[in-house]
């Protein structure tokens, strides 16, 4: 399953690709994607886990960008 997302408030490219490299070594993720001028992020999982790849990208995303807003598109 592929999902979009909006990431208001990141703050740099180089927090975008932490996050992205970050997002890539966790369980579950076959890939993902962060484009920091779009402020968008792609995430693809597999179909069966993808609810709780999800919360994990999510809570992970809020511990190391505790400004950003993450909601999907």
């Amino acid at each position: 399953m592929k999902k979009k997302y909006k990431l208001d408030e990141i703050d740099c490219a180089n927090c975008a690709l932490k996050l992205e490299n970050a997002i890539k070594e966790m369980d579950g993720v076959s890939n993902v994607k962060v484009n920091y001028m779009m402020q968008k992020m792609t995430l693809e999982a597999d179909d069966a886990s993808f609810d709780a790849v999800e919360k994990s990208v999510i809570a992970l995303c809020k511990r190391m960008e505790p400004d950003m807003d993450v909601s999907a598109v």
